[in-house]
């Protein structure tokens, strides 16, 4: 599956204004880093994955219509999958996004739990 493209489109306006984003395809998506970090993306799988604050992580994952990020098994501390329906109206979309904003720029080390 191809990541959404209005999706990519409507993240791609709530940040617009943010320095330094560039747009990298990976993972199948469109992951829109700041800085050089990966701070959201249009999942190829659908929907989103986003960076939180590693803290957070578990209070977030349990949130209707968003879990953990999983990669080769192993869940990713600071990282949510967000299904399509989580992000289905713009407040929805915007409150993701404005998660990630807050977070500064982690290790991989820190990353992986």
């Amino acid at each position: 599956m191809a990541y959404d493209d209005d999706l990519a489109n409507r993240i791609r306006e709530l940040i617009a204004a943010d320095p330094d984003v560039t747009e990298m395809r990976m993972f199948g998506g469109l992951a829109f880093l700041v800085g050089g970090n990966m701070s959201v993306a249009a999942s190829g799988q659908g929907g989103l994955m986003v960076r939180v604050e590693p803290g957070q992580t578990e209070a977030l994952a349990a949130e209707p219509h968003a879990g953990p990020l999983q990669m080769r098994g192993r869940a990713m501390r600071g990282w949510l999958r967000v299904d399509s329906e989580g992000v289905r109206t713009a407040r929805q979309l915007e409150r993701w996004v404005t998660l990630r904003r807050r977070v500064r720029a982690l290790t991989a080390s820190e990353a992986v739990s």
